[in-house]
């Protein structure tokens, strides 16, 4: 009957870490360039009391054993990198990456961040920087007078200024990519950094190499949706109450016991 108590609370832990993950992923609903997280799970180990294809003393095979599982736990949360919805700014420092790559922003510690987030600013001295003040990677300068400037698809940075009578291009942006997206680690604002697990960044021209193109005037929004989380939220409630359920039976069974006992 205690076997019964802990199965059960490892259900109703694994579905609060499951709330945990959907509730992240509501939150970000409208994060630039967010990437949705999902909850897997597995059972644990499992007390066998009878193995099977074990002999009888008849000399007769058991087909089927005896094994009584002791619940669940929550083996990964992978952060799924599929591509968000665009939202049409007309903002000429907001860029997006239609298909595959990250953009590189040195990090305040040296080491360099990547993100699909591509609002980008420009600092007092001229460098194209994010919301935060990362700099982009490679440094890009944009010169004082600059009156408009235009990112190609192959993330050529083009000014036009008052003393110029064609535009000049004055940088390049750089993609990168990862052969396993879903092990890079998440850093928050928006940033991950690479661990064992994804692999070392291969960077590219953007549209070569099977590289994403880059789109001006357009952001990448996050990639969740409300109606699937919503969903899967209502699905980890009703585990939850089952589970706790699974309690609430186990502790009348032990009441009923305790009381044959007096």
């Amino acid at each position: 009957m205690f076997r019964a108590l802990w199965t059960a609370a490892s259900g109703m832990t694994a579905q609060q870490t499951n709330i945990d993950t959907i509730s992240n992923n509501l939150a970000n609903v409208n994060n630039i360039g967010f990437k949705k997280s999902r909850a897997f799970f597995q059972d644990l180990i499992y007390q066998e009391i009878k193995p099977a294809g074990a002999i009888s003393a008849a000399g007769l095979t058991h087909p089927t054993g005896i094994q009584v599982g002791l619940g669940t736990k929550v083996s990964a949360i992978e952060k799924v990198h599929s591509q968000g919805s665009f939202q049409n700014t007309d903002v000429d420092l907001d860029i997006a990456i239609e298909g595959d790559g990250y953009f590189q922003f040195q990090l305040p510690n040296g080491d360099i961040g990547y993100t699909r987030a591509g609002s980008l600013k420009i600092d007092v001295n001229g460098n194209l920087t994010n919301e935060n003040g990362y700099l982009l990677d490679p440094a890009v300068t944009i010169p004082d007078n600059t009156t408009s400037i235009a990112f190609g698809e192959d993330g050529t940075i083009s000014v036009v200024t008052p003393d110029q009578d064609e535009a000049q291009e004055v940088g390049q942006i750089e993609l990168v990519r990862f052969i396993n997206p879903a092990g890079l680690k998440s850093i928050g604002k928006n940033f991950y950094v690479p661990t064992g697990a994804s692999g070392e960044p291969v960077a590219g021209t953007p549209g070569e190499e099977n590289f994403g193109t880059i789109a001006q005037g357009v952001l990448e929004m996050s990639n969740v949706s409300v109606v699937e989380d919503m969903v899967n939220m209502i699905t980890a409630q009703r585990a939850y109450e089952i589970n706790s359920k699974a309690i609430q039976t186990a502790d009348d069974m032990l009441q009923v016991v305790n009381s044959l006992k007096r």
